[in-house]
């Protein structure tokens, strides 16, 4: 299965320093075991469409070998502390779920 998740950084949080932090954060996510693959970044340089939303800061995608891996990873104590690390730096989060 995939998991997709996009961050949409409060206003206050979107310069330089607190972007380092961010991504410190999404590089901590990455090391979590059940993961089988997965990258994280800004929207893409990709030309502009009419269907393409590049509106968001910043995107994870993960893929596990397993539903039961994906919620393994979503209980995990480093999930759980980016989560109540970085709480105050988003505005707006959307996860997409594929499997």
């Amino acid at each position: 299965m995939e998991h997709h998740v996009y961050f949409w950084l409060k206003e206050e949080k979107n310069n330089e320093v607190d972007r380092a932090v961010f991504e410190q954060g999404l590089d901590a996510l990455m090391k979590i075991e059940t993961i089988a693959s997965g990258m994280w970044g800004a929207p893409s340089e990709t030309p502009e469409r009419p269907v393409t939303d590049k509106s968001f800061d910043y995107a994870i995608s993960l893929k596990f070998d397993s539903l039961e891996q994906h919620n393994i990873y979503q209980d995990h104590p480093e999930h759980d502390v980016f989560v109540e690390s970085f709480l105050d730096y988003w505005q707006e989060v959307k996860v997409m779920d594929v499997g």
